[in-house]
């Protein structure tokens, strides 16, 4: 399992960018991918790099194609080998 720390952020355009992430937000519903937001970026869970990678780029374009003309994505990935590692487990071994 992948857990990835996303961030997509038009640059140039409204002070506020709520509703670009929005759009992000969308394209992960529509893509079914889990993901859980807080005040600075979206983690997300996918299966493996590849399906990571496209949901990462249609996020991306999703920015793009609403009007931004230039775009800083920021992706950090936790790509775990040794044991199943999901969102939920994360967060459960800090308790």
């Amino acid at each position: 399992m992948i857990i990835a720390q996303l961030s997509i952020a038009p640059v140039g355009k409204e002070v506020s960018v709520s509703k670009y992430v929005k759009l992000v937000l969308e394209t992960l519903k529509k893509e079914q991918v889990k993901f859980e937001i807080n005040a600075m970026s979206t983690v997300i869970e996918t299966a493996d790099l590849n399906a990571l990678f496209d949901v990462v780029e249609k996020a991306h374009n999703a920015v793009l194609a609403a009007g931004a003309e230039r775009v800083i994505t920021e992706l950090k990935i936790d790509d775990r080998r040794d044991k199943d590692a999901t969102i939920t487990s994360k967060l459960n071994a800090l308790k």
